[in-house]
């Protein structure tokens, strides 16, 4: 009698921040699957989800590893990504629990570790390939903004994987995630009355609906796609579609005037953001998805209807630089302009403009 294979043993997986946000959103959709034996849920606070199994921890404490000795995959979405959070005290928790969770992952044997971070640590450049290969360098500009937050995370990785040859790592990195409940700088730029482009130089947008992310990390928790993988709809929107769907006109400046009035207004704490987020909503970074397509995945959002959805979701919300305002106080404040990196470059051009007459 010939004996016949036995079938792999489904694994346990683990998702870390699975209370709230894309954690939760996550944590639903690995319950509902019959890949895993199991769906355990990290958090600091029970969640809602009752089929899974919870263990109440930080993710920052040292102890996390005798609670996951039993893990064979841990999506880590534990993350403080507001816009409106203190960046110190942001990039603090966040290394700490990317660090934290690595270490402890390490030591538990946990077979596979899946992160996201964000296809901006590419970079925005007006001389970037369109679209980026994933295998494209890391150029983005470290700084105080989230974009810095990843690159840091990412070189924790690098550095646990030299550390911990047996411990395998999967980073995806969306292009611009949209969404029920996503609120970034990037979703905020379509909350302003005007919207900014630098002279020389045309937008391309690509977007990453979160149901297309969701879908994406349940497969990285499979095994089915791993090490770098961009995660974004196909292909990208021109400016002028961008403007025709949204019916917000754009407002055109020197690339050297706006990013100098944009770093002098966050630098005075006007504006969250630091001037270098700009980049990303002026310069080109969109991502081909090869490793996902060659898997066989497709995103089931469009970039017209993610973006006709992110428009639906902001109404009734004025963004100024990042910075949300009651639309009454827009109104005064805004007074026309994009946002106030427009609004006091514009300014600033027309008394350069007075002067020299």
């Amino acid at each position: 009698m010939v004996p016949t294979s036995k079938r792999p043993r489904q694994p346990v997986v683990a998702v870390t921040g699975a209370a709230s946000g894309l954690g939760r959103d996550v944590l639903a959709k690995l319950v509902t699957s019959a890949d895993f034996r199991r769906v355990v849920a990290i958090d600091d606070e029970r969640g809602d989800v009752q089929e899974a199994t919870w263990r109440v921890i930080d993710v920052r404490d040292p102890l996390l590893a005798n609670r996951i000795s039993d893990i064979d995959v841990l999506v880590h979405l534990a993350g403080d990504y507001a816009v409106d959070s203190d960046p110190g005290e942001r990039r603090a928790y966040n290394l700490r629990a990317a660090q934290t969770v690595l270490t402890a992952c390490a030591a538990a044997r946990v077979r596979r570790v899946v992160l996201v971070t964000s296809a901006m640590v590419y970079g925005a450049a007006p001389d970037n390939e369109v679209p980026l290969p994933e295998d494209s360098p890391v150029a983005a500009e470290p700084d105080t903004g989230v974009v810095g937050d990843f690159l840091e995370i990412e070189s924790l990785v690098r550095r646990s994987l030299r550390s911990h040859p047996g411990l395998e790592v999967t980073v995806l990195r969306p292009a611009a995630v949209v969404g029920p409940g996503v609120d970034t700088v990037l979703t905020r730029h379509f909350e302003s009355p005007r919207l900014l482009t630098v002279k020389g130089c045309s937008p391309h947008w690509q977007f990453c609906h979160i149901d297309d992310l969701i879908s994406a990390l349940e497969l990285a928790a499979l095994g089915v796609v791993s090490g770098v993988v961009a995660v974004g709809c196909d292909g990208w929107l021109e400016q002028e579609r961008v403007e025709e769907l949204s019916g917000i006109r754009s407002l055109e400046l020197p690339a050297g005037l706006t990013f100098g009035t944009a770093q002098r207004l966050h630098r005075l704490g006007i504006t969250p953001a630091p001037a270098t987020d700009l980049h990303y909503v002026v310069y080109p970074w969109v991502v081909d998805c090869a490793a996902l397509r060659e898997a066989g995945w497709k995103p089931s959002w469009t970039n017209e209807a993610a973006f006709e959805q992110l428009l639906e979701l902001r109404e009734n919300r004025t963004t100024v630089v990042g910075r949300r305002l009651p639309v009454k106080e827009a109104t005064l404040t805004a007074a026309g302009a994009t946002v106030a990196v427009i609004g006091t470059a514009a300014i600033v051009r027309q008394v350069r403009k007075k002067r020299r007459g």
